[in-house]
Protein backbone atom coordinates (compact mmCIF):
# COMPACT_ATOMS: atom_id res chain seq x y z
CA UNK A 1 0.00 0.00 0.00
CA UNK A 2 2.92 2.74 0.79
CA UNK A 3 4.28 1.47 -2.90
CA UNK A 4 0.60 2.41 -4.52
CA UNK A 5 0.63 5.84 -2.67
CA UNK A 6 3.96 6.35 -3.77
CA UNK A 7 3.24 5.61 -7.07
CA UNK A 8 -0.18 7.94 -7.00
CA UNK A 9 1.65 10.58 -5.77
CA UNK A 10 4.22 10.39 -8.62
CA UNK A 11 0.81 11.03 -11.14
CA UNK A 12 0.45 14.09 -8.96
CA UNK A 13 3.48 15.45 -8.63
CA UNK A 14 4.07 15.02 -12.32
CA UNK A 15 1.01 18.03 -12.41
CA UNK A 16 -1.54 14.76 -14.21
CA UNK A 17 -3.89 15.51 -11.60
CA UNK A 18 -4.00 17.71 -8.66
CA UNK A 19 -5.43 15.28 -6.42
CA UNK A 20 -6.85 11.98 -6.30
CA UNK A 21 -8.57 10.12 -3.06
CA UNK A 22 -8.21 5.41 -3.61
CA UNK A 23 -9.95 2.99 -1.16
CA UNK A 24 -8.74 -0.40 -1.41
CA UNK A 25 -10.41 -3.17 0.87
CA UNK A 26 -9.35 -6.73 1.56
CA UNK A 27 -12.35 -7.77 4.02
CA UNK A 28 -12.84 -5.75 6.74
CA UNK A 29 -9.44 -3.97 6.44
CA UNK A 30 -9.83 -1.10 4.69
CA UNK A 31 -7.45 1.59 3.39
CA UNK A 32 -8.48 5.17 2.07
CA UNK A 33 -5.72 7.62 0.63
CA UNK A 34 -5.88 11.35 -0.06
CA UNK A 35 -3.70 12.63 -2.26
CA UNK A 36 -2.97 16.52 -3.31
CA UNK A 37 -5.40 19.22 -3.48
CA UNK A 38 -8.89 19.74 -4.81
CA UNK A 39 -7.65 21.64 -7.80
CA UNK A 40 -4.33 23.38 -9.30
CA UNK A 41 -5.16 27.08 -7.49
CA UNK A 42 -6.45 25.75 -4.24
CA UNK A 43 -3.69 24.22 -1.97
CA UNK A 44 -6.08 23.22 0.66
CA UNK A 45 -5.29 19.41 1.45
CA UNK A 46 -7.87 17.14 -1.05
CA UNK A 47 -9.94 16.20 1.80
CA UNK A 48 -11.40 12.07 2.29
CA UNK A 49 -15.13 14.14 2.17
CA UNK A 50 -14.45 15.62 -1.20
CA UNK A 51 -17.41 15.67 -3.76
CA UNK A 52 -16.73 13.77 -7.42
CA UNK A 53 -18.65 13.76 -10.51
CA UNK A 54 -19.00 9.66 -10.94
CA UNK A 55 -20.16 10.10 -14.14
CA UNK A 56 -20.69 5.99 -15.43
CA UNK A 57 -20.75 4.65 -11.66
CA UNK A 58 -23.72 6.04 -11.59
CA UNK A 59 -25.24 3.30 -14.19
CA UNK A 60 -24.69 0.08 -10.87
CA UNK A 61 -26.49 3.04 -8.40
CA UNK A 62 -29.87 3.48 -10.83
CA UNK A 63 -29.76 -0.67 -11.39
CA UNK A 64 -30.16 -1.67 -7.89
CA UNK A 65 -33.06 0.52 -7.29
CA UNK A 66 -34.74 -0.73 -10.88
CA UNK A 67 -34.12 -4.21 -8.95
CA UNK A 68 -35.20 -3.28 -5.89
CA UNK A 69 -39.11 -2.07 -7.49
CA UNK A 70 -39.02 -5.57 -9.31
CA UNK A 71 -38.67 -7.07 -5.61
CA UNK A 72 -41.47 -4.62 -4.45
CA UNK A 73 -43.56 -6.27 -7.18
CA UNK A 74 -43.44 -2.84 -8.96
CA UNK A 75 -41.44 -3.75 -11.82
CA UNK A 76 -41.18 -7.52 -13.78
CA UNK A 77 -37.94 -7.88 -15.35
CA UNK A 78 -39.68 -9.42 -18.07
CA UNK A 79 -42.54 -6.75 -18.32
CA UNK A 80 -42.66 -4.84 -21.81
CA UNK A 81 -42.05 -1.21 -20.80
CA UNK A 82 -44.69 -0.06 -22.86
CA UNK A 83 -47.05 1.44 -19.95
CA UNK A 84 -44.47 3.56 -18.26
CA UNK A 85 -42.53 4.50 -21.83
CA UNK A 86 -44.92 4.83 -24.05
CA UNK A 87 -42.19 6.98 -26.18
CA UNK A 88 -40.44 3.55 -27.12
CA UNK A 89 -44.03 1.49 -27.73
CA UNK A 90 -43.94 -0.07 -31.20
CA UNK A 91 -40.69 0.38 -32.27
CA UNK A 92 -38.90 0.35 -35.78
CA UNK A 93 -35.40 -0.89 -36.33
CA UNK A 94 -33.11 0.41 -39.07
CA UNK A 95 -32.94 -2.26 -41.53
CA UNK A 96 -29.04 -1.84 -41.12
CA UNK A 97 -26.66 0.66 -38.75
CA UNK A 98 -25.77 2.87 -42.34
CA UNK A 99 -29.68 2.96 -43.57
CA UNK A 100 -31.54 5.99 -43.82
CA UNK A 101 -33.91 6.67 -41.04
CA UNK A 102 -36.82 5.42 -43.11
CA UNK A 103 -35.28 2.49 -44.05
CA UNK A 104 -37.04 0.04 -41.40
CA UNK A 105 -38.58 -3.15 -40.69
CA UNK A 106 -40.76 -3.69 -37.64
CA UNK A 107 -39.32 -4.66 -33.94
CA UNK A 108 -39.85 -8.26 -33.00
CA UNK A 109 -40.81 -7.98 -29.90
CA UNK A 110 -41.31 -5.03 -27.32
CA UNK A 111 -38.34 -3.44 -24.88
CA UNK A 112 -38.47 -5.20 -21.86
CA UNK A 113 -37.04 -3.92 -18.22
CA UNK A 114 -33.96 -7.04 -18.62
CA UNK A 115 -33.03 -5.66 -21.91
CA UNK A 116 -32.48 -1.91 -20.41
CA UNK A 117 -30.96 -3.50 -17.16
CA UNK A 118 -28.41 -5.60 -19.43
CA UNK A 119 -27.81 -2.48 -21.97
CA UNK A 120 -29.59 -4.75 -25.06
CA UNK A 121 -32.38 -2.31 -25.46
CA UNK A 122 -31.13 -1.56 -29.62
CA UNK A 123 -29.88 1.63 -29.23
CA UNK A 124 -26.67 3.09 -27.80
CA UNK A 125 -23.09 3.75 -28.77
CA UNK A 126 -21.55 3.88 -32.21
CA UNK A 127 -17.80 3.44 -32.50
CA UNK A 128 -17.06 5.73 -35.41
CA UNK A 129 -16.29 9.48 -35.72
CA UNK A 130 -19.62 11.43 -35.10
CA UNK A 131 -21.82 12.19 -37.93
CA UNK A 132 -20.46 8.65 -39.77
CA UNK A 133 -24.12 7.41 -40.17
CA UNK A 134 -27.58 9.02 -40.65
CA UNK A 135 -28.92 7.96 -37.05
CA UNK A 136 -26.01 9.74 -35.58
CA UNK A 137 -27.03 12.75 -37.36
CA UNK A 138 -30.22 12.57 -36.64
CA UNK A 139 -29.44 12.34 -32.93
CA UNK A 140 -27.49 15.26 -32.73
CA UNK A 141 -29.86 17.26 -34.60
CA UNK A 142 -32.79 16.77 -31.84
CA UNK A 143 -30.04 17.23 -28.86
CA UNK A 144 -29.73 14.11 -27.75
CA UNK A 145 -27.11 13.21 -25.75
CA UNK A 146 -26.75 9.11 -25.80
CA UNK A 147 -23.63 8.20 -27.19
CA UNK A 148 -20.74 10.63 -29.23
CA UNK A 149 -19.21 11.56 -25.37
CA UNK A 150 -20.44 12.47 -21.86
CA UNK A 151 -23.47 13.78 -20.98
CA UNK A 152 -22.34 17.06 -19.72
CA UNK A 153 -22.47 19.87 -20.68
CA UNK A 154 -26.40 19.17 -19.91
CA UNK A 155 -28.39 18.76 -23.19
CA UNK A 156 -31.59 21.29 -23.53
CA UNK A 157 -34.07 18.54 -22.42
CA UNK A 158 -35.79 17.59 -20.00
CA UNK A 159 -36.45 14.10 -18.83
CA UNK A 160 -39.70 14.14 -20.66
CA UNK A 161 -38.46 15.44 -23.07
CA UNK A 162 -35.50 13.77 -24.07
CA UNK A 163 -37.70 10.60 -24.30
CA UNK A 164 -40.15 12.10 -26.63
CA UNK A 165 -37.04 13.19 -28.80
CA UNK A 166 -35.14 9.32 -28.23
CA UNK A 167 -38.78 8.41 -29.39
CA UNK A 168 -38.68 9.77 -32.97
CA UNK A 169 -35.67 7.68 -33.49
CA UNK A 170 -35.94 4.18 -34.58
CA UNK A 171 -33.53 1.54 -32.86
CA UNK A 172 -30.07 0.28 -34.47
CA UNK A 173 -30.68 -3.53 -33.71
CA UNK A 174 -33.34 -5.18 -32.44
CA UNK A 175 -34.26 -5.20 -28.82
CA UNK A 176 -32.07 -7.87 -26.77
CA UNK A 177 -29.83 -8.00 -30.16
CA UNK A 178 -26.37 -6.67 -29.62
CA UNK A 179 -25.03 -4.78 -25.99
CA UNK A 180 -25.04 -1.14 -26.67
CA UNK A 181 -23.23 1.51 -24.18
CA UNK A 182 -25.18 4.38 -22.57
CA UNK A 183 -28.32 5.04 -23.58
CA UNK A 184 -30.20 1.96 -22.07
CA UNK A 185 -29.11 3.65 -18.89
CA UNK A 186 -30.44 6.91 -19.26
CA UNK A 187 -33.86 5.68 -20.22
CA UNK A 188 -33.72 3.25 -17.17
CA UNK A 189 -33.48 5.87 -15.21
CA UNK A 190 -36.78 7.32 -16.71
CA UNK A 191 -38.49 4.27 -16.15
CA UNK A 192 -37.63 4.12 -12.22
CA UNK A 193 -39.01 7.97 -11.82
CA UNK A 194 -42.01 6.89 -13.76
CA UNK A 195 -42.57 3.45 -11.65
CA UNK A 196 -42.16 5.52 -8.26
CA UNK A 197 -44.04 8.51 -9.42
CA UNK A 198 -41.11 10.67 -8.16
CA UNK A 199 -37.90 12.12 -9.37
CA UNK A 200 -35.27 9.66 -10.19
CA UNK A 201 -33.15 11.48 -6.94
CA UNK A 202 -35.83 10.76 -4.79
CA UNK A 203 -36.38 7.19 -5.72
CA UNK A 204 -32.80 6.45 -5.78
CA UNK A 205 -32.59 8.17 -2.20
CA UNK A 206 -35.79 6.17 -0.82
CA UNK A 207 -34.34 2.70 -1.94
CA UNK A 208 -30.44 3.54 -1.92
CA UNK A 209 -29.26 6.85 -0.36
CA UNK A 210 -30.77 6.67 2.81
CA UNK A 211 -30.75 3.23 3.41
CA UNK A 212 -26.59 3.23 2.39
CA UNK A 213 -26.11 5.99 4.53
CA UNK A 214 -25.26 7.70 1.23
CA UNK A 215 -25.60 11.48 2.27
CA UNK A 216 -23.32 13.26 0.08
CA UNK A 217 -24.73 11.26 -3.34
CA UNK A 218 -27.49 13.12 -5.39
CA UNK A 219 -27.82 15.04 -8.59
CA UNK A 220 -26.56 18.07 -7.89
CA UNK A 221 -24.25 20.03 -5.50
CA UNK A 222 -26.41 21.98 -2.40
CA UNK A 223 -24.63 25.30 -1.45
CA UNK A 224 -23.64 24.24 1.57
CA UNK A 225 -21.58 22.04 0.58
CA UNK A 226 -19.92 23.12 -3.46
CA UNK A 227 -16.86 23.98 -1.36
CA UNK A 228 -16.45 20.17 -1.04
CA UNK A 229 -16.51 19.55 -5.22
CA UNK A 230 -13.18 18.61 -6.76
CA UNK A 231 -12.56 20.87 -9.64
CA UNK A 232 -13.04 18.98 -13.53
CA UNK A 233 -10.28 19.09 -15.57
CA UNK A 234 -10.13 18.30 -19.63
CA UNK A 235 -6.97 17.38 -20.95
CA UNK A 236 -5.99 18.24 -24.50
CA UNK A 237 -6.25 15.44 -26.96
CA UNK A 238 -3.28 15.87 -28.62
CA UNK A 239 -0.67 17.68 -25.65
CA UNK A 240 -2.46 16.14 -23.21
CA UNK A 241 -2.61 19.81 -21.28
CA UNK A 242 -5.20 20.52 -18.63
CA UNK A 243 -8.10 22.60 -18.97
CA UNK A 244 -10.66 23.91 -15.88
CA UNK A 245 -13.59 21.67 -17.61
CA UNK A 246 -16.35 22.27 -14.51
CA UNK A 247 -15.43 24.05 -10.90
CA UNK A 248 -17.56 24.60 -7.74
CA UNK A 249 -18.54 27.96 -8.46
CA UNK A 250 -20.14 27.68 -12.08
CA UNK A 251 -21.23 24.17 -11.81
CA UNK A 252 -23.22 22.39 -13.95
CA UNK A 253 -23.80 20.04 -10.65
CA UNK A 254 -24.28 23.60 -8.61
CA UNK A 255 -28.67 23.23 -8.99
CA UNK A 256 -30.90 20.51 -9.79
CA UNK A 257 -30.63 19.18 -13.89
CA UNK A 258 -33.71 19.21 -15.79
CA UNK A 259 -32.56 15.85 -17.30
CA UNK A 260 -31.46 13.62 -14.18
CA UNK A 261 -29.58 11.83 -16.20
CA UNK A 262 -29.25 7.59 -15.06
CA UNK A 263 -26.07 6.90 -17.52
CA UNK A 264 -23.49 9.30 -15.54
CA UNK A 265 -24.79 12.49 -13.50
CA UNK A 266 -24.52 11.28 -10.01
CA UNK A 267 -21.88 13.07 -7.71
CA UNK A 268 -20.54 11.32 -4.50
CA UNK A 269 -17.50 10.97 -2.01
CA UNK A 270 -15.43 7.79 -1.42
CA UNK A 271 -17.18 6.40 1.26
CA UNK A 272 -20.87 6.99 0.12
CA UNK A 273 -19.59 4.83 -2.45
CA UNK A 274 -17.79 2.07 -0.52
CA UNK A 275 -21.18 2.42 1.40
CA UNK A 276 -23.10 1.15 -1.97
CA UNK A 277 -20.16 -1.51 -3.36
CA UNK A 278 -20.00 -2.95 0.48
CA UNK A 279 -23.83 -3.98 0.45
CA UNK A 280 -22.84 -5.44 -2.88
CA UNK A 281 -20.73 -7.52 -1.20
CA UNK A 282 -22.93 -8.26 1.04
CA UNK A 283 -25.32 -9.77 -0.66
CA UNK A 284 -27.13 -6.69 -0.68
CA UNK A 285 -27.27 -6.52 3.25
CA UNK A 286 -25.59 -3.21 5.14
CA UNK A 287 -26.03 -2.22 8.91
CA UNK A 288 -28.73 -5.18 9.41
CA UNK A 289 -31.10 -3.70 6.99
CA UNK A 290 -31.69 -5.48 3.10
CA UNK A 291 -31.25 -3.43 0.12
CA UNK A 292 -31.67 -6.53 -2.22
CA UNK A 293 -32.37 -9.91 -1.53
CA UNK A 294 -28.66 -12.19 -2.48
CA UNK A 295 -30.71 -13.57 -5.52
CA UNK A 296 -30.88 -9.83 -6.86
CA UNK A 297 -27.44 -9.73 -6.17
CA UNK A 298 -26.26 -12.79 -7.84
CA UNK A 299 -28.58 -12.06 -10.84
CA UNK A 300 -27.20 -8.08 -11.35
CA UNK A 301 -23.84 -9.35 -10.76
CA UNK A 302 -23.52 -12.79 -13.63
CA UNK A 303 -22.88 -12.45 -17.25
CA UNK A 304 -25.66 -11.81 -19.34
CA UNK A 305 -24.31 -11.59 -22.77
CA UNK A 306 -23.77 -14.42 -25.33
CA UNK A 307 -20.23 -14.81 -26.93
CA UNK A 308 -20.84 -13.13 -30.00
CA UNK A 309 -22.37 -10.47 -28.01
CA UNK A 310 -19.08 -10.38 -25.88
CA UNK A 311 -17.04 -10.27 -29.14
CA UNK A 312 -18.93 -7.73 -30.75
CA UNK A 313 -18.24 -5.51 -27.29
CA UNK A 314 -14.98 -6.31 -26.62
CA UNK A 315 -13.60 -2.38 -27.00
CA UNK A 316 -15.49 -1.78 -24.34
CA UNK A 317 -15.28 -4.77 -21.70
CA UNK A 318 -12.45 -5.73 -22.50
CA UNK A 319 -10.81 -9.48 -23.63
CA UNK A 320 -12.59 -11.01 -20.03
CA UNK A 321 -15.03 -8.38 -19.22
CA UNK A 322 -18.86 -9.07 -19.54
CA UNK A 323 -21.79 -7.20 -18.48
CA UNK A 324 -24.30 -8.26 -15.94
CA UNK A 325 -27.57 -5.94 -14.86
CA UNK A 326 -25.88 -2.27 -14.75
CA UNK A 327 -21.93 -2.97 -14.55
CA UNK A 328 -19.14 -5.17 -15.94
CA UNK A 329 -18.72 -8.85 -14.82
CA UNK A 330 -15.83 -11.35 -15.34
CA UNK A 331 -17.45 -12.95 -18.80
CA UNK A 332 -18.61 -16.63 -18.22
CA UNK A 333 -15.82 -19.17 -18.03
CA UNK A 334 -12.86 -16.72 -18.02
CA UNK A 335 -10.28 -17.36 -16.08
CA UNK A 336 -8.82 -15.54 -12.64
CA UNK A 337 -7.62 -12.05 -14.33
CA UNK A 338 -5.76 -9.47 -12.91
CA UNK A 339 -7.37 -6.19 -12.19
CA UNK A 340 -9.31 -4.07 -13.88
CA UNK A 341 -11.05 -7.22 -14.54
CA UNK A 342 -13.78 -8.08 -12.33
CA UNK A 343 -17.21 -6.34 -10.95
CA UNK A 344 -17.91 -2.72 -11.30
CA UNK A 345 -17.20 -0.13 -13.72
CA UNK A 346 -15.29 2.73 -15.29
CA UNK A 347 -16.03 6.98 -15.54
CA UNK A 348 -15.36 9.62 -17.90
CA UNK A 349 -14.49 12.35 -15.57
CA UNK A 350 -11.60 9.68 -13.73
CA UNK A 351 -13.92 7.35 -11.45
CA UNK A 352 -12.88 3.74 -11.83
CA UNK A 353 -14.33 0.67 -9.47
CA UNK A 354 -13.31 -2.72 -9.35
CA UNK A 355 -14.21 -5.71 -7.15
CA UNK A 356 -12.70 -9.50 -7.07
CA UNK A 357 -15.15 -11.35 -5.55
CA UNK A 358 -14.21 -14.42 -5.21
CA UNK A 359 -11.33 -12.57 -3.95
CA UNK A 360 -13.07 -10.06 -1.30
CA UNK A 361 -10.62 -7.63 -2.64
CA UNK A 362 -12.61 -4.01 -3.58
CA UNK A 363 -10.27 -0.85 -4.98
CA UNK A 364 -11.88 2.32 -5.86
CA UNK A 365 -10.01 5.20 -7.40
CA UNK A 366 -11.84 9.01 -7.52
CA UNK A 367 -10.20 11.58 -9.82
CA UNK A 368 -11.02 14.40 -11.87
CA UNK A 369 -9.45 14.62 -14.88
CA UNK A 370 -11.63 13.99 -17.92
CA UNK A 371 -10.69 10.46 -18.88
CA UNK A 372 -11.22 9.20 -22.51
CA UNK A 373 -13.22 5.56 -23.14
CA UNK A 374 -12.87 3.08 -23.71
CA UNK A 375 -9.62 3.23 -23.36
CA UNK A 376 -7.66 3.74 -19.85
CA UNK A 377 -6.03 6.46 -19.56
CA UNK A 378 -2.26 6.26 -18.12
CA UNK A 379 -3.35 7.39 -14.74
CA UNK A 380 -5.90 4.66 -14.59
CA UNK A 381 -3.55 1.78 -16.10
CA UNK A 382 -1.44 3.14 -13.29
CA UNK A 383 -3.53 2.83 -10.66
CA UNK A 384 -4.63 -0.79 -11.46
CA UNK A 385 -1.15 -2.05 -11.62
CA UNK A 386 -0.72 -0.96 -8.26
CA UNK A 387 -3.42 -2.23 -6.36
CA UNK A 388 -2.66 -5.70 -8.49
CA UNK A 389 0.72 -5.63 -7.08
CA UNK A 390 -0.73 -4.63 -3.20
CA UNK A 391 -3.09 -7.38 -3.19
CA UNK A 392 -1.13 -10.52 -4.85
Amino acid sequence: MDRLHDLMALQVAAGHLPGLVSLVARGDDVRVDTIGTPSFTDDTPLSRQAIFRIASLTKPIVAVAALALVEEGVLDLKEPIDHLVPELASRRVLRSLDAELDDTVPAHRPILLEDLLSYRLGFGSVMAPPGTYPIQRAEAARGLQSIGGPPWPPGPHSDDGWIAALGTLPLMYQPGERWLYNTSGQVLGILVARACGQSLEAALRARVFEPLGMIDTGFFVPPEKLDRLATLYLPDPESGALSVFDQAQHSWWSAPPAFADGSGWLVSTIDDYWSFVSMLLAEGGHNGRRILSPESVALMTSDKLTPAQRDDSAMFLGPHGSWGFGLSVPATGSADEAFPCGTGWDGGTGTTWRSDIRRGITAILFTQRHATSPVPSPLIRNFWGGVNAATR
